[in-house]
């Protein structure tokens, strides 16, 4: 593998601080995130699943919410009046799978539909007194989470991790949404 397939901070050059603290982790893992030309998704993934799961896991534990129920409830809970196209696209979450979320979230009257002022013909979603519940006493649990995370990084740092990813979502439409170039596949 060339030097130029690696991570940008190899493990050759880091300091003895970093050096240690990798000693504690996986072998697997570390060679996943630093030795590997895919550093950044595998990276970005495992920071993601650091938070993710046992924010998750606490979620179904105590409110018997799935992850799929809860990514809705979460999305309607920070804008309400939405349509779940709107939840489906911002969450990377199949169709069918936010849909079956939506009914349960509908049926446990965490959610409720509304006629779309701006199209009558159309519903937009809203969170019951319940679901406000429920997305209210998870905010703290999740800020904490984040805070832990982000807590060895300066103010300074925690700026510039945050415009440097700004740059990468806004880019993210121009970016292949197929592996196979079109009339390719088998």
């Amino acid at each position: 593998m060339s030097e130029m397939a690696r991570a940008p901070t190899s493990l050759s050059k880091l300091d003895r601080d970093r050096e240690a603290a990798l000693r504690e982790l996986d072998p697997l893992t570390v060679t996943k995130l630093w030795d590997n030309p895919c550093w950044l998704s595998f990276r970005l993934n495992f920071i993601a699943f650091r938070f993710n799961d046992p924010v998750y896991r606490w979620i179904e534990t105590r409110y018997g919410l799935v992850r799929p129920e809860f990514v809705a409830l979460y999305a309607v809970g920070l804008k309400g009046g939405v349509a779940a196209k709107n939840i489906v696209s911002s969450s990377g979450l199949p169709k069918n799978t936010l849909s079956r979320a939506i009914q349960k979230l509908l049926q446990r009257r965490l959610l409720k539909r509304e006629t779309d002022p701006d199209d009558l013909r159309s519903y937009v979603l809203a969170l019951t007194p319940a679901g406000r519940a429920i997305f209210d006493e998870t905010m703290p649990m999740m800020v904490d989470q984040q805070t832990a995370m982000l807590s060895v990084l300066s103010e300074a740092e925690q700026k510039q991790l945050c415009e440097l990813m700004d740059k990468m979502v806004i880019a993210s439409p121009s970016w292949p949404a197929d592996l196979e170039p079109e009339g390719t596949s088998t």
